[in-house]
Parts: structure tokens; sequence; C-alpha cells
């Protein structure tokens, strides 16, 4: 009878175990993550190439931890599709040590933010902050028409900042 206890137990904990890795895996977004943060890093353009193919690019400072990145994602994905083949859209992760030299160029102090470059690959402005679909469509299509950008909050041509300090301003990794 023991022994019998035993098996329906061990077999209890492997359905209750079964159940959590499908619950684990459904709420990450399957086997193959078709969340659009996820999905947007990694059919991303590596930065020279995007810089050096013609088109404007908005380049996006994030973090998978971050809410605003993650809320950010959809829109951003769709305005990737709306404006294929005529703007790149490429996402460095500030958790990854390899864009550190890119996070330092462009003085990455909180996330998401945007660079944006022109065909030239030229930087022509700066987003600070989260965007809906609405500005992120806005702010594409000045960059595909080469008009200024719009005038929206925390958006401004990028200009190197007098008296900056790097060692006392706060990381990208300092803001949650």
């Amino acid at each position: 009878m023991n022994d019998t206890l035993g098996r329906r137990e061990r077999a209890l904990l492997g359905a209750i175990a079964a159940a959590l890795l499908v619950a684990l895996v459904w709420l990450r977004g399957g086997l193959h993550s078709t969340a659009p943060l996820e999905q947007l890093a990694r059919q991303s353009l590596e930065l020279p190439v995007a810089l050096a193919d013609g088109r404007p690019t908005i380049v996006e400072f994030y973090a998978d931890w971050c809410e605003a990145c993650r809320a950010m994602a959809p829109a951003m994905a769709e305005l990737e599709q709306q404006q294929k083949g005529r703007l790149d859209v490429v996402l460095l992760n500030v958790d990854n040590p390899r864009w550190q030299p890119e996070i330092d160029r462009y003085d990455v102090n909180g996330i998401p933010q945007l660079e944006l470059f022109n065909g030239d690959g030229q930087p022509v402005g700066r987003s600070i902050g989260a965007r809906n679909a609405a500005q992120l469509t806005a702010i594409g299509a000045a960059l595909v028409a080469e008009q200024p950008l719009p005038q929206l909050p925390g958006v401004g041509q990028t200009s190197l900042r007098s008296g900056a300090n790097p060692a006392t301003m706060a990381t990208p990794r300092a803001h949650g």
C-alpha cells in the first residue's frame, strides 16, 4: 500500500510540475517568443549595417526588465512594419556589455531612449521616455521624409550637454 501511495504522489507531483512548465512557457510567450520586444531585438540589424544602408534609423536602448520598453514594443513593431524598407529599427540592450561603447557614446542615462539618424547615418535627434504609436509614427515619418522632428516632450536635436560629468551621471541600469 505504501508503494502505491508513493507512486500516486510521484505521479501527482509530475503532473503538477508539467502543468507549471506549460504555464511558464505560455506566460513567457511560448517556446519561440512572439513578444514584440524580443521579436524586434532578434530581427534587429547590426548598428553599423543600419547606419550605412542609406535609410534613416531609430536605435532604441532598452532592457528586458523595462516595463516602459515592453509597453512601447508593439507600437515600435508596428512602425517597423509600416516603414519596412524605408526605415531601420535597431534595438540595443543596455544590460549587454557588448553595447557599452554605444551607451557611452550616446549618453544613455535612462530607458527607453531613442537615437534618431538620417539616411546618411548622421544623428539628427533623440527621444527620451516611452512613446505611443502616434508619436512613433510621427517620428518615423519625419525621418523618412527628411523633415524636422515633431514637437514632442522629450524629443529634440542631438547635442552634447555642456558640463556633464559622466562619472556622476546615473546609468541606464539605475532606472526601473
